[in-house]
């Protein structure tokens, strides 16, 4: 059956719309976007958003299969959270971070409890690339050391040290080479750096390779690993086995902290409530945000192990931040923590990854030609775009875009599906709570979508 373009929904009233016209309107007078050449821009307006589904300027309907920037974990406008919001901000809007309070006490317990090991301490930040910054600083403080390993098609956040800390293109307009940051690359079993030929050669070539880097850059000079559990911007390649426990077994022998980056799959986006718990690794630190409170109220933070807390048990820590712990953001993601237990979330993002997303997507893969590679887990896929699968030539070239990517995420939403695209891939990030009726309406669009890719690919 094909699938027609969205028609605009009925019940978005006039007023709304008129409404969304107006913000289209403020927006390219007076507001800055990220990422973005000004002058280019044409982006859309979101005049609603409810469960899996935003509706745009023209009223039109579309499924979420980004959860926007891969934060609302549990859908748009979840009642309970945003019931604890408005209660929170009749209560105790702000207060400041010396002071104690309950919604931030009780979100700092409900992360202690669920990171793994003896991660018991948080620190709250305002977002994951603030998180990333505190957690360096934490981890230089404690070792004595100024360098950073990271690994290459890395992102960490857009702020000065994590920009510059990220290992994709995204960095290179910020990077200034002064940062104390070396770089290894990671595994990556569809393009991999090491010729292996199995994920287990990929594991233990990647592993040679990051000990290599360890010993030639001076074990003594380096203060921490840190790591994406699946890195997630840069493309959703999911560490082969046994590749994340050698990195941890490597850190514990050359004295290095261990940082996992999961600000974008932690809570639940990989079916586990964190990427590392897919293959029992402790961190020495650990930075989330995004899916902690389904990004209804930033927040983000770092939990730590009691070895690096007790630190500072009697030394000053160097840093703080006004909004440390922000009473509305700690309640959202009180209500959010709850509300992903209570309705079964990470199990579901599990199990939709193994019966609906993987086969589909695999499907998709042997149906069209321009579709190189699927990979991914729980609620976390990437579908890679090339013009030719004999070369693996990318439809879209490293750090950049290219007209036939641009094409297919068009027609995806004139369909009525909104896509998250990097490079030459779409990443599949619904909400973990997501229907099922809903996925395949999703993957029923996706599939018809790619035919527009299909006309620039051999074979």
């Amino acid at each position: 059956m094909t699938i027609q373009p969205m028609s605009p929904d009925p019940s978005i009233s006039e007023d709304l719309l008129a409404a969304g016209r107006t913000a289209y309107e403020l927006d390219r007078s007076h507001v800055f976007h990220s990422w973005s050449a000004q002058g280019a821009l044409d982006p859309m307006t979101i005049v609603r958003a409810e469960g899996s589904h935003v509706w745009d300027g023209e009223g039109r309907r579309m499924i979420d299969f980004s959860s926007q920037m891969v934060n609302t974990n549990i859908g748009h406008s979840h009642p309970a959270v945003v019931a604890a919001i408005q209660e929170q901000a009749g209560r105790i809007a702000t207060i400041a971070p010396a002071h104690v309070n309950d919604a931030r006490s009780e979100a700092a317990r409900l992360v202690a409890e669920l990171a793994p090991g003896d991660l018991d301490h948080v620190f709250f930040t305002n977002a994951g690339a603030e998180a990333v910054e505190h957690a360096i600083r934490m981890a230089r403080l404690h070792t004595g050391r100024d360098k950073v390993l990271s690994a290459y098609r890395s992102y960490h956040g857009g702020t000065d040290l994590a920009v510059n800390v990220t290992g994709s293109a995204r960095r290179f307009a910020s990077d200034r080479g002064a940062a104390g940051v070396a770089r290894f690359f990671p595994p990556y079993t569809y393009r991999s750096a090491f010729h292996a030929e199995t994920p287990e050669q990929e594991a233990g070539r990647a592993l040679e390779h990051l000990e290599q880097v360890i010993q030639l850059e001076g074990p003594g000079t380096v203060a921490a690993v840190i790591l994406e559990s699946v890195p997630g911007t840069a493309g959703i390649y999911v560490p082969p086995a046994g590749y994340m426990e050698g990195v941890r077994e490597l850190t514990r022998r050359y004295g290095i902290l261990f940082i996992a980056d999961e600000v974008m799959v932690g809570f639940g986006r990989t079916g586990r409530w964190f990427g590392v718990d897919h293959w029992g690794v402790v961190p020495d630190l650990m930075t989330f945000a995004k899916g902690v409170n389904s990004g209804y109220v930033p927040l983000g933070g770092v939990a730590i192990s009691d070895a690096v807390y007790d630190t500072f048990t009697d030394r000053a820590y160097p840093g703080g931040l006004t909004y440390s712990g922000h009473p509305l953001a700690c309640a959202a993601a009180v209500a959010t923590i709850n509300a992903m237990k209570d309705e079964g979330m990470v199990d579901n993002a599990a199990r939709i990854g193994t019966e609906i997303l993987g086969p589909r997507l695999r499907q998709l893969m042997e149906r069209h030609p321009a579709v190189g590679d699927v990979r991914g887990l729980g609620a976390f896929w990437a579908v890679e775009l090339v013009r030719d699968r004999a070369t693996k030539e990318p439809l879209a070239p490293y750090g950049g875009a290219s007209p036939e990517m641009g094409e297919l995420a068009g027609e995806c939403k004139r369909l009525g599906l909104l896509p998250f695209v990097s490079e030459n891939r779409l990443h599949i990030a619904p909400p973990l709570n997501t229907t099922d009726e809903v996925l395949h309406e999703g993957l029923d669009i996706l599939d018809q979508a790619l035919e527009v890719t299909d006309a620039h690919a051999a074979g």
